[in-house]
């Protein structure tokens, strides 16, 4: 509307991409009256409403998670209140909802349900309007390693961060169960270290636009090692340097027999029980990124993304010490080799990547298992054995088989 005059019911312009879910109607005294809807488009004046809408837009959205932070704030408080205190409190409040006539209806949060419905409308605005990027991070919600389920904002992750912790970590995934399972995550919470949990296709592209908050840089878990708490220990630093050396014949001897399925092999820094890990370069392509990138309908056709992968050995894990002992007698030992490449799959599947080889992978298994059972690796097919049926049997199937013959076909009967 132009001073209350109507000028079209469709005008999309005013608002970006990321915004489109929101409805309203925009009236000015500003624009002149006589001039088409195309001079309009660009006008100077029309620009400053857009701009003007769009931090209302962010500015109502910034309330409702305040308010719901303030919500938060009163439970903490009340749950240091004495039961004195909480009964005077409540009785206060029933009197003035009695006064005013309003029903004492406890406030729910609304901006959890907010964000599950529009969320990846936020996180596309991060992605392309870099003159809000700042306000639409600080409306970023994600679940963690420890928050029980609810959405935790970058803020109050940065608030009960651990003393010494400088990054803030996250891990992408395809849903929250799968990343609690994952050797890097298991790795952060024996620190003591809070992670992100990112289930959405988008958040990719999120976290390569948004690298740091706060002055603390986003570290994305699932790539290769990064230097968590203690690792900067000097005494730590020249015991791994004795153990890189022991274990280097190990670490080559992978590297061997895996050839180009990983770019390295290191000695894990993670503090996990699963024998290997499987991680990506630093600068690489995850898994999880991989994933999407093939399930993209409009993908090019054929395209297959370069895989880079890493290989994190646990010298501590019963199975690879048995390896590494194998080896030491024998590197060319078939059990140790096939042990080997089953690890590797696993912890290649356990990290999100593919089997590249599924028939290699299935005889590798058929074998193992056939060893735990006590069977030969090339045992063959069992004879079946013969079933004696009667004389009486056989005849009642003859005269049942007759009996069917015989039979009239429905269109006969009619």
């Amino acid at each position: 509307y132009v001073r209350r005059v109507f000028i079209t019911d469709d005008f999309q312009d005013l608002l970006p991409r990321y915004l489109s879910f929101i409805k309203g109607v925009v009236d000015s005294d500003d624009l002149p009256l006589n001039v088409s809807r195309e001079l309009l488009q660009e006008s100077r004046i029309l620009k400053i409403i857009k701009k003007k809408l769009i931090r209302k837009a962010l500015a109502m959205m910034k309330d409702l998670a305040d308010a719901d932070e303030e919500k938060e704030a009163e439970d903490e408080d009340a749950d240091e209140k004495t039961e004195e205190e909480l009964e005077a409190e409540k009785a206060k409040k029933e009197a003035e909802k009695k006064d005013e006539g309003e029903e004492g209806e406890e406030k729910e949060k609304k901006y959890p349900q907010f964000w599950e419905e529009f969320g990846k409308s936020i996180r596309l605005g991060l992605i392309e309007d870099g003159t809000n990027r700042s306000r639409l991070t600080k409306l970023l919600r994600y679940k963690t390693s420890a928050s029980d389920g609810e959405y935790v904002s970058l803020d109050q992750y940065v608030d009960r961060m651990i003393e010494g912790q400088k990054d803030i970590y996250f891990i992408v995934g395809e849903s929250v169960e799968k990343i609690e399972e994952t050797p890097a995550c298991e790795d952060a919470v024996k620190r003591g270290l809070e992670v992100l949990l990112m289930t959405d296709a988008i958040d990719e592209y999120v976290v390569g636009q948004l690298t740091d908050y706060s002055g603390h840089k986003l570290v994305n878990l699932a790539k290769e090692a990064p230097k968590l708490e203690g690792d900067d220990d000097k005494k730590a630093k020249k015991v791994e340097e004795k153990r890189k050396e022991a274990y280097q014949p190990l670490c080559d001897w992978f590297k061997d027999l895996l050839g180009e399925k990983v770019t390295k092999v290191v000695l894990t820094k993670r503090r996990t029980d699963s024998p290997m890990v499987v991680s990506s370069p630093a600068h690489g392509m995850t898994a999880n990124m991989m994933r999407i990138m093939k399930g993209q309908t409009l993908g090019r056709e054929g395209y297959q993304p370069e895989l880079k992968r890493i290989l994190e050995v646990n010298h501590l894990n019963p199975l690879v010490d048995e390896i590494n002992k194998r080896i030491a007698v024998n590197k060319d030992d078939a059990q140790a080799k096939a042990s080997a490449k089953i690890l590797f799959e696993v912890a290649s599947l356990q990290s999100g990547f593919e089997v590249e080889d599924t028939k290699d992978f299935a005889s590798l298994l058929d074998r193992m298992l056939k060893a735990g059972l006590d069977l030969e690796a090339d045992a063959g097919p069992v004879e079946e054995e013969e079933y004696e049926i009667e004389d009486d049997e056989e005849e009642a199937e003859e005269v049942e088989a007759e009996a069917e013959e015989d039979a009239p076909a429905g269109d006969e009967e009619l």
